[in-house]
């Protein structure tokens, strides 16, 4: 399904106590899927409880260069779930973690 310059990012981050994620995951969990070549994201998934706000979180970022500022724009003023804060945290901990194993010498 994927091939070999995809990378699998995971990022984290807290929810609220009144958000349902936290009652079942305990926090918000943000996976991308990035061509490492280009930095163009393919594929997400999340610990949402609801399966559109997967596929509307989803369509916020797939297709756009994970450096793209235009992502945190589009969460900010288009993403108005309960979670926002906690997408917009888990996001940019996928494009630290993303930044910094692209930056590393690939191993083969």
């Amino acid at each position: 399904m994927f091939h070999d310059q995809i990378i699998y990012v995971i990022g984290d981050a807290q929810v609220s106590q009144n958000n349902p994620i936290s009652k079942q995951y305990n926090q918000f969990f943000l996976g991308v899927a990035v061509d490492r070549s280009n930095g163009i994201i393919v594929d997400v998934d999340c610990s949402a409880t609801v399966s559109l706000t997967v596929k509307f979180i989803a369509s916020l970022l797939v297709n756009y260069n994970i450096n793209d500022e235009k992502i945190v724009s589009n969460i900010q003023n288009r993403y108005f779930g309960s979670s926002q804060k906690a997408l917009l945290v888990a996001f940019k901990d996928v494009q630290r973690k993303y930044n910094q194993i692209t930056a590393l010498p690939k191993t083969t």
